[in-house]
């Protein structure tokens, strides 16, 4: 018996529909993540070639070993100067632990409190910044405050600021994304506002406080504030897929080490960053224990690993805003855990 029309139709137009579905599906990213698992983390980094990186750092410290370090690819693609474990590295967003941790210790010391408003710190802010009157310091921590976020003004990374003025210049006016407190929204905003409540608090840079509060303690030597402090020799070069040139001078923030970052990873996840258990619940009220950091060349994945008690840290040097490219770091990483785990 012959089928209604009708229902050929939606026979047609649902295999059509699969067809098309079939064309956007991400077959990059579904291919690195149904490989056959290697049996070693160098041979998984081997690949970097195949997820679209010119170089990688990994460092693994899992409790009762000796750290290790992976590499393959290049430091820099133009001379062939293959990955170096010790390379500098551009940590982007990671960086916020490093305030977060900051926020904590001075609201310890009775400091800061982070209930007070960010107009309370900042009486010039309000009424250039929505709600400045509402927000708290602990909303801007956790990313709960609304104000906009000023990388994602139009084109930003197409003609980045060269200041925190500049910066906080394209969000000033601007309506909130919502009421304080009522949703969540990554803002780097929050952070680069928080960095200048610990320079006022302090009577010094951020950095001056992290170096000597962070740092310090933790025998950290290779943390920079910017590439202005370091040997440019030292930093792994970082590469924008399709953009032709090296994109290491550019000043996006911190630079470390994946021994240094590792160290501190492993320092915030095991409490020795903090000067008592009371400095230590304000932290884990505030604010996370790993985090991700992406900027133009650059791309940092660094956590911990409760069950593993590992520290993995992932740097890759390309960067693809408009592809698979986050994506696929992401897969290389979670593959690398598969093999701790395979191997526990």
């Amino acid at each position: 018996m012959a089928q209604p029309k009708s229902k050929r139709v939606i026979k047609i137009i649902l295999f059509l529909g699969t067809l098309i579905s079939m064309f956007y599906v991400p077959w990059p990213i579904v291919i690195a993540w149904i490989k056959p698992l290697p049996s070693t983390i160098q041979e998984q980094v081997d690949a970097v070639a195949d997820y679209g990186f010119d170089g990688i750092i990994v460092y693994v410290d899992q409790k009762g070993e000796k750290p290790a370090f992976y590499t393959a690819g290049y430091k820099n693609k133009e001379s062939k100067t293959p990955a170096d474990p010790k390379s500098l590295f551009k940590i982007a967003s990671v960086n916020k632990l490093f305030t977060a941790v900051a926020i904590a210790k001075l609201t310890r010391d009775g400091r800061l409190s982070l209930d007070k408003t960010l107009g309370d710190y900042f009486p010039e802010l309000s009424g250039r910044i929505a709600h400045a009157d509402q927000i708290t310091i602990r909303m801007m921590v956790q990313h709960r405050s609304g104000i906009p976020n000023y990388t994602d003004t139009p084109d930003y990374w197409v003609h980045p600021k060269d200041s925190d003025e500049e910066r906080l210049a394209l969000v000033l006016d601007l309506p909130a994304k919502f009421e304080p407190d009522t949703d969540y929204a990554y803002s780097n905003t929050n952070y680069l506002l928080l960095a200048q409540l610990i320079a006022r608090i302090t009577g010094d840079s951020e950095f001056a406080y992290i170096q000597k509060e962070i740092l310090d303690p933790l025998s950290l030597k290779h943390t920079y504030a910017s590439v202005h402090e370091v040997n440019m020799d030292d930093v792994m070069s970082g590469y924008y897929v399709g953009y032709p040139h090296d994109l290491k001078t550019q000043d996006v923030g911190m630079l470390a080490t994946a021994d240094d970052l590792g160290k501190f990873i492993r320092a915030l996840n095991d409490g020795s960053v903090f000067k008592d258990r009371k400095e230590q619940d304000i932290y884990s009220s505030i604010y996370e224990f790993g985090h991700t950091g992406l900027v133009p060349g650059y791309q940092t994945i660094a956590k911990y690993d409760q069950d593993l008690d590992a520290v993995v840290i992932q740097f890759t040097n390309t960067v693809n805003f408009q592809g698979y490219n986050w994506n696929m770091s992401e897969v290389m990483y979670s593959r690398i855990l598969k093999i701790l785990r395979k191997k526990e």
